[in-house]
């Protein structure tokens, strides 16, 4: 039983460990912040939607790239189009609830919402996405 309780435990206590070795030694925990990518038909959409997620404080930055070319299936028909991409910079812990909100505004039937989680980067800007994206 102790075996038992101690192997469903170790995600848990592995993920209180890897916090408190941060909280220590002041290291970035991989995964904690992650970069969504979100297409858009226009600018004008793309443009709405990013202002949407930040008036919403569900990322700290969204960068609206240009058009971009596009092919892809749709209902058994190759299709191809111009598209606009939004990356947006938040917590990792905000995806899901930032996916559920651009699903409801986005005109899309089924809009491109995906997510990396970012492994490392500049501590200071990482700590920058934390202080603008308010914890759950």
């Amino acid at each position: 039983e102790v075996l038992t309780l101690l192997v469903l435990m170790y995600p848990l206590l592995q993920g209180l460990a890897l916090h408190l070795h941060s909280a220590v030694t002041g290291s970035y925990i991989p995964g904690t912040h992650s970069i969504a990518f979100v297409n858009c038909l226009n600018e004008q959409i793309a443009r709405d939607i990013a202002r949407a997620i930040m008036d919403k404080k569900l990322a700290a930055y969204v960068n609206i790239l240009p058009k971009s070319s596009a092919l892809y299936f749709w209902k058994g028909e190759l299709e191809e189009s111009t598209e606009i991409l939004l990356l947006v910079k938040t917590r990792t812990s905000k995806i899901g609830e930032l996916s559920n909100y651009v699903r409801s505004i986005h005109p899309f039937e089924i809009p491109e919402i995906i997510s990396l989680p970012i492994d490392q980067g500049n501590p200071l800007y990482l700590k920058w996405i934390e202080e603008n994206v308010p914890r759950d």
